[in-house]
């Protein structure tokens, strides 16, 4: 249940809480008013009858001597005082009533009493009751369409913050929620969230900068170090050295491209090219086993416009993530728009699957060496190419990633699964 219609239900509940009550009060109030003013109005009215009866003799205002229906409680008063009682039994027209008795003159004389009938008063009562009730059915109406356009108001403003929130998750740092009218809690949040997604922006920049000198301030001592092994003599020094070498090199190209993705200096070069022969020759330039399924269907499916370079790119960090923290068999299956890149290793981290790469992290300690960065580069490149890059664990183990292109095309009928062939690099 959205916001809106939680107000609403609360705005209704209480007015219905509200209605109750009141409705309770005036109900319970009226009815101790009628009864009060029947008993003040048989009380005088026998005070009247006794005085006429003890000069005249003759009853009046409706009075009777020892009446049949005369409540017990009246019938022996101890004393010659004037008394009231309640009887709430309905005999033909005649309702609920109150009585008022005494005693004409002193001990064991009869007893004059009055009846007062409340059928009249009691009757409104239950048309006020029925009134009150239309009333507040039509107040009710009146009030939830009010309270849920006042909830619509407060939610969409609070959709609002939460779709800039959201954007900023995303990665858009440019996300604001915009000028806000009023002082209340909800500007306030969304006060909050613009100043955290100009801090938020502020730091990002500031480490993508950091990122970005430190590897082109990096870039040439490294060169010199590489020329410089090639100046050793052959042996398994030269070897060592120059192999760490590499490595230093391979990271500092993969941050220096990470910069240029940050910094959206990157621009895909498109190209409509066979996407079955893209990934096999990614496969084959990683030099790694891999074994490479892929569904042929029609020639239009299987050429796609992207950027072949890019594309390679981001197979081949998957088959080397999958080499070398998973286990063989590494497979890369291609159907349409889809290729997916499965190892049968212990699978990707909960906290990588919760969070998504992280630059330097790789997770977990058994997950072998590596920097963190190629999944990162993945992602960048596939978010560059407009595809989606998604990375689950297998229910029988293993990790799997999946990148769907985007621009898919109506399914084609007709097609058939080449022979799964283990593909070898170099």
């Amino acid at each position: 249940m959205s916001l809106r219609w939680k107000i609403a239900a609360l705005a209704a509940t209480t007015a219905c809480l509200v209605v109750a009550a009141v409705g309770v009060l005036v109900h319970v109030w009226t009815a101790k008013d009628i009864r009060s003013r029947a008993e003040a109005q048989a009380f005088n009215s026998v005070y009247s009858a006794v005085d006429t009866y003890r000069r005249t003799g003759t009853l009046s205002d409706g009075a009777e001597l020892d009446p049949a229906g005369l409540p017990v409680t009246l019938r022996h008063p101890a004393d010659g005082l004037r008394h009231t009682a309640y009887d709430g039994r309905v005999n033909g027209n005649v309702g609920p009533s109150v009585w008022a008795a005494q005693r004409v003159a002193g001990p064991g004389s009869p007893v004059l009493a009055i009846q007062v009938n409340m059928s009249t008063e009691l009757h409104d009562l239950r048309r006020l009751d029925a009134s009150m009730a239309v009333a507040s059915l039509v107040a009710l109406a009146a009030a939830v369409p009010l309270a849920v356009y006042g909830a619509g108001l407060l939610g969409r403003r609070l959709q609002r913050v939460s779709e800039t929130a959201r954007r900023i998750s995303a990665g858009d740092l440019d996300a604001r929620t915009g000028p806000t009218k009023g002082r209340d809690e909800v500007a306030g949040i969304a006060a909050t969230v613009d100043l955290m997604a100009d801090s938020l922006g502020r730091r990002l920049r500031t480490e993508r900068q950091f990122t970005a000198d430190v590897a082109h301030e990096l870039r040439t001592p490294v060169g010199g170090l590489l020329a410089t092994a090639d100046l050793l003599p052959p042996g398994e020094t030269e070897d060592l050295l120059r192999a760490r070498v590499r490595d230093l090199r391979g990271l500092v190209e993969d941050l220096l491209e990470i910069s240029r993705l940050d910094a959206g200096a990157e621009q895909p070069v498109r190209a409509r090219v066979p996407l079955d022969a893209v990934v096999s020759e990614a496969v084959a330039r990683t030099g790694l086993d891999t074994e490479v399924t892929v569904t042929t269907c029609d020639e239009a499916v299987q050429t796609v416009e992207t950027d072949p370079r890019r594309l390679e790119r981001i197979v081949s960090n998957l088959l080397v993530n999958a080499h070398r923290h998973g286990n063989t068999p590494v497979r890369v299956t291609v159907e349409d728009r889809k290729v997916v890149v499965r190892d049968h290793g212990p699978g990707f981290p909960p906290d990588l699957l919760r969070h998504g790469p992280r630059r330097f992290h790789t997770g977990a300690a058994e997950r072998g060496s590596g920097h963190g960065l190629g999944l990162t580069i993945a992602l960048g490149q596939a978010r560059l190419l407009g595809a989606e890059l998604r990375l689950d664990n297998a229910p029988d183990g293993g990790a799997v990633a999946t990148l769907r292109l985007p621009n898919r095309p109506p399914a084609l009928q007709n097609c058939y699964e080449a022979e799964r062939t283990p593909m070898h690099g170099g």
